[in-house]
């Protein structure tokens, strides 16, 4: 009798079965976007970090690209994108964003990097140099990493105007040692907290399903508010193939409905809420909610 327990629990975990409001969409339209996109030397967060959504933003003809290299040197336990040792940053890439920018007619475009803690900057002059490419073509939106928690490196970046600043904080923060080992939950706070001191509107996102409880998922949305976020994102976590982190729990749609009422009710701007929520998914649409 002292083993049912076990045998139900471990039962219960094997046949646990991804919901059928979660899946990924194939378009006509991918051949041709990652043609392009191989054509130019430009890679994506959407093929990197395997996103669900990547069928239908390709067949509408957009994308999340990703600046300085799709090699990362954090050791995220959930994420998909490659970790090593990356290349030096290619003073030719904005030019070549732009380019793809332009063949694909886009006036909003979320530019987006692996964390480069190699970079003196972590990457912030790279931000900076292909916000002044797009200007005059299009608003952008720039989701960047902690940078280290280097002020300096953030404000270079906010300098140039991006229309909206997002770093995601990912995940509560008891769970950080966990799924995010080599990043830091008050660092990115801070982060988000000086960006709305230089002026920026701001964003950032997290996951659920990792094994927070509710009152966690409020507790962060408050910290969020407390730094004065105006943009969150939630979504579920979806393990990628070589994600370490295994789905602790698949919310219902109902919970994701609360977790937005629950967005608007402590004074968020915008907010998504929803299996397949990204931070940068249907970006445009949120934003240009705000009214800016």
């Amino acid at each position: 009798m002292l083993f049912v327990p076990f045998v139900v629990n471990f039962l219960s975990v094997a046949i646990m079965k991804v919901p059928s409001w979660i899946k990924t969409t194939y378009s006509p339209q991918d051949n041709e976007m990652r043609a392009l996109l191989r054509n130019l030397g430009l890679h994506t967060i959407c093929e990197e970090a395997r996103c669900p959504n990547i069928g239908e933003c390709f067949a509408r003809r957009t994308a999340t690209l990703l600046i300085l290299g799709c090699i990362c040197t954090r050791n995220c336990r959930f994420c998909a994108v490659e970790k090593g040792k990356p290349f030096p940053p290619d003073e030719k890439e904005p030019k070549r964003v732009r380019e793809i920018v332009e063949k694909l007619g886009l006036r909003y475009v979320v530019i987006t990097s692996p964390s480069r803690d190699d970079l003196s900057d972590g990457g912030a002059t790279q931000f900076a140099s292909t916000i002044r490419a797009l200007r005059d073509i299009a608003d952008v939106e720039v989701l960047v990493p902690d940078f280290g928690g280097s002020r300096d490196a953030l404000k270079t970046v906010i300098d140039e105007g991006p229309y909206v600043l997002n770093h995601n904080i990912e995940t509560v923060f008891r769970l950080y040692s966990t799924v995010r080992p080599m990043a830091n939950y008050k660092r990115s706070l801070k982060l988000l907290e000086w960006a709305k001191q230089m002026g920026a509107t701001t964003k950032s996102g997290f996951m659920v399903g990792l094994g927070e409880g509710m009152d966690e998922v409020i507790g962060l949305m408050k910290d969020l508010r407390d730094v004065g976020v105006d943009i969150v994102t939630v979504g579920q976590y979806i393990r990628p193939p070589g994600g370490k982190v295994k789905v602790n729990r698949y919310l219902p749609l109902e919970e994701f409905d609360d977790i937005k009422i629950i967005a608007k009710e402590l004074g968020f701007r915008g907010a998504a809420s929803g299996p397949l929520v990204r931070s940068s998914y249907r970006a445009r649409e949120l934003a240009r909610s705000l009214g800016q």
